[in-house]
């Protein structure tokens, strides 16, 4: 309830103190005037302290959280004077007698524009003329505060002393001085402005300014940097921008060096809100060697690299997705043009080049879903590319025939049937560079169709025990087969390979059952703060079939012709297919695997609300093989085995594997059909491999993922240059730069052994990165890593980073390897001011 009161003083009388503190501070008073002739609607106003009405007059005070409303204007503040004869307000704060802080400034909110904070204002509500003092409010991405502010009837804006700035503070650490200016919905035009950083003129000025303001995009001028590098004096990125509609914009640059090289490229944006957005970049770059007519003069090296990045909504179209994700061009992009004149050394490193396309589709009230795709995969060192165009695949929902949509209770074991459909399709080449392009290429691409349908039948048996049976039956059609054979040359026999063109159709079936149960085992221990071990193993046996493909009633394989030893070479005609070809020799064996998991139950010390927490030991341990009673020699396979577990609750994740070869191995290192354990092993270790990463911060994890997804979030806003720059921020450990952690360590580290018979090898990596708040504003952060293999430093770089609120400072060291270099940078944090920055920069390829 509002509680409504009226106190009559003349006109003059100050807004004294005293009076409103007779008055009751809780109450609140509501009131609207009526339409009079003059207005169109109706005036609301309230006040949380009291409200004083002069009746002779007819103005109202309103005093403590006061506010009005008519239209869309609205206003709040501590103190309203509200003059209802002649349709006006004026409004301002109060000095706070305890501190001497000026609060309850006026906040003026007036349609879809921004709040405005004022430190007083006039404003008549009729003819919505109105004039402010000290204006502070949010402009085209930044902050924009005068001494003084008047505003017409046309909704035009004329202001004095202005300053624009980034920069939030009341006093900005930096801005834009403007000594007057108009502003209206369309442009903003200012007199002379100056830039001013800590409180010092820059000799950086205009005598005029004049700032579109359009409703809609257009084009302009996007200005070049300049500098020098290897390639010479530089101009960097001149070009022009386009703003073709409301869903696309295009913007095309170029790059010019004296030495004779030059870059072009042509990026576009497209965006339909709930519906999709993307983006298309293309880059060529034609860049000199040496001096014309010199030894060291080589052609200019020609390059290019295509990017196209597209994501639907899954709201646009429910049930079908397409997705892009492109990045194609030559191997010697990066470092002929290094990284497009970004000088990354990541990107300079970089070896690979992927992308990938897909399409998919549910259909048929979800019993089938379609998927398909257009990938490549590039690698840069070895200049081969990999192409698969297209790959798809229809998977059908798994069916019980002869199960009951009306059925009642429990499934008999019939009813528990099932099957399954799967269609894969796929059309690929792995060929170099150069190759590529060329019309003999055709014919080496690869295709295929696999047809697999699986049935199986599960049941629990005697309670305890989990019986699995079923059969898998695959066709594949290709459009090629191989021949092989031994023609004579100078030094005796060389194998030669035909392609035989035309249909070709193969099938393989195989036949399995299976047995699996769960056993439980617990040790308690009476002392100490071990409470008990508790073991799960979870052991398996399963039968499987499978004919012998390689017979030749089949004419899956066949005798390498010419070949006139007493053991004839036998080879597969679909050898290297796309889907492989049907195992030769016959199976009919058992397989086997056991699963570990061990946890200890201890006394809680950390919370007292526990008795005791499980800890795990072993989260799994796997052992699996299989014994072959079809082979004639060799019927015990290698034994797979692979675990993990966590350490510091859970911190620190160690995965490990290997494999065990049962049999042994003679003098010269080749493999015996004997058992190893008759020679007192129990079997030869042939492969360990171990890998771990950590972060002994876990509110630095927290943080960066944070920060990723609000990258995600942000990319659909900003130009192609400035998602890149994302996307590298993205890929580096170290360069989220918060404060609010004090320090973080992180470390992975990896190692391989693997034994050839006699020959053995190791491989192992250690990479540690992290970051430590010197003081709450400095922070340095550091990444290094070494090779054991190579006994040398992996990549290493410091960083060091100075926030200075509106501004950030930063220095990047790599002092060793290949790509060392120093820059540093002093730049606003604000996107919309991302060139107002200064660089510095000493590398391989940049001395400017």
């Amino acid at each position: 309830m509002y509680a409504q009161r009226a106190v009559l003083r003349p006109d003059n009388a100050p807004a004294d103190t005293t009076l409103r503190a007779a008055s009751t501070k809780t109450d609140t008073v509501t009131k609207k005037i009526k339409n009079s002739g003059s207005l169109t609607s109706k005036v609301t106003y309230a006040a949380e302290d009291s409200t004083i009405f002069d009746m002779t007059n007819n103005i109202v005070f309103l005093y403590g959280k006061a506010r009005v409303k008519y239209e869309d204007f609205e206003i709040e503040a501590d103190y309203i004077r509200l003059d209802q004869k002649n349709n006006s307000i004026f409004a301002k704060g109060r000095t706070n007698p305890v501190n001497k802080r000026y609060i309850g400034k006026p906040l003026v909110m007036q349609g879809a524009e921004p709040p405005l904070s004022t430190d007083s204002l006039f404003f008549n509500y009729k003819t919505k003329k109105g004039k402010s003092y000290g204006v502070f409010t949010d402009v085209e991405g930044g902050f924009l505060q005068a001494q003084q502010f008047k505003k017409n009837q046309y909704d035009e804006g004329f202001f004095r002393r202005g300053i624009y700035s980034t920069c939030n503070l009341p006093h900005p650490h930096f801005g834009i001085h403007i000594s007057r200016g108009i502003a209206t919905d369309k442009q903003i035009i200012t007199g002379p402005a100056y830039l001013v950083i800590e409180d010092v003129p820059l000799p950086l000025g205009v005598p005029f300014g004049f700032f579109p303001k359009p409703n809609k995009r257009s084009g302009g001028l996007l200005f070049p940097t300049f500098g020098e590098d290897t390639r010479g004096f530089f101009m960097r990125d001149l070009g022009y921008y386009l703003g073709l509609n409301d869903y696309w914009d295009l913007s095309t640059r170029g790059t010019l060096y004296s030495k004779g090289s030059y870059e072009l490229g042509t990026a576009a944006r497209y965006r339909k809100n709930y519906k999709y957005d993307g983006g298309l970049n293309f880059r060529f770059a034609s860049t000199k060697n040496g001096v014309e007519g010199t030894p060291s003069y080589k052609k200019p090296n020609k390059d290019f690299n295509l990017t196209w990045s597209h994501s639907q909504s899954p709201l646009a179209n429910p049930g079908t997705t397409f997705s892009a994700s492109v990045n194609a061009g030559t191997g010697s992009y990066f470092q002929n043009t290094g990284a497009a004149g970004t000088y990354n050394p990541t990107e300079i490193a970089r070896n690979t080049l992927s992308s990938s396309i897909s399409y998919g589709k549910v259909f048929a009230n979800g019993l089938f879903n379609f998927s398909s795709s257009l990938s490549h995969s590039q690698d840069i060192e070895q200049q081969t590319v990999f192409l698969d165009l297209p790959r798809f695949s229809l998977n059908m929902t798994t069916l019980n025939p002869f199960d009951s949509k009306d059925r009642a209770g429990e499934q008999k074991w019939y009813q528990r049937l099932s099957v399954g459909y799967s269609m894969q399709g796929s059309n690929s080449i792995n060929t170099k560079e150069y190759k590529l392009f060329k019309k003999e290429t055709l014919k080496d691409f690869r295709n295929g169709i696999q047809h697999d349908i699986p049935i199986s039948l599960s049941l629990n048996i005697l309670k305890y025990f989990q019986f699995n049976s079923g059969m898998q039956y695959s066709e594949k059609w290709y459009l090629q087969t191989i021949r092989k054979r031994l023609d004579p040359v100078a030094s005796g026999f060389a194998q030669v390979t035909d392609t035989i063109q035309g249909f070709s159709r193969v099938y393989d079936y195989n036949l399995n059952t299976g047995l699996a149960t769960k056993l439980y085992g617990k040790f308690n221990f009476k002392k100490g703060n071990l409470i008990a071990l508790r073991h799960v193993m979870t052991p398996s046996v399963n039968f499987n079939y499978r004919p012998d493909f390689g017979s030749d009633r089949y004419g899956y394989f066949r005798n390498l012709q010419g070949d006139t030893s007493a053991i004839k070479t036998r080879y597969s005609i679909y050898d290297n297919a796309v889907f492989g070809s049907p195992s030769a020799g016959r199976v009919a064996g058992i397989g086997f695997s056991f699963d570990n998991n061990v946890e200890a139950k201890v006394k809680s010390t950390a919370d007292s609300s526990k008795n005791s927490v499980n800890i795990p030991i072993l989260q799994s341990l796997t052992f699996s093989g299989n014994y072959n009673f079809a082979a004639e020699n060799f019927k015990l396979s290698t034994i797979g085995f692979s675990g993990r577990t966590a350490f510091f609750k859970e911190k620190i994740g160690i995965n490990f594997y290997g494999t065990l070869d049962p049999y042994s191995i003679d003098k010269d290192g080749y493999r015996i059909d004997k058992f190893a354990l008759k020679s007192g092993k129990l079997a030869r270790l042939t492969n360990f491999g171990l890998s771990t990463d950590f972060s002994f911060n876990s509110n630095a994890a927290k943080s960066r993922n944070e920060n990723l997804n609000q990258i995600d979030k942000s990319k659909q806003n900003l130009s192609s240059k400035q998602q890149e720059e994302l996307n590298a921020i993205s890929r580096d450990p170290n360069a989220f730069v918060d404060f609010n952690i004090p320090w973080n360590v992180s470390a992975a580290y990896s190692f391989n052994y693997s034994v050839n018979g006699l020959q053995s090898s190791i491989s192992n990596t250690l990479n540690v990165f992290g970051d430590f708040n010197v003081t709450p504003k400095w922070k340095v952060q550091y990444t290094s890593g070494y090779d054991f293999q190579a006994n040398k430093l992996s990549l290493t770089q410091f960083s060091i980073y100075r926030d200075l609120h509106c501004w950030d400072l930063s220095f990047r060291w790599s002092p060793i390897g290949t790509y060392k270099f120093y820059s540093v940078d002093l730049r606003v944090k604000a996107s919309i001011l991302q060139d107002l920055k200064l660089s510095k920069r000493r590398d391989a390829y940049n001395n400017f």
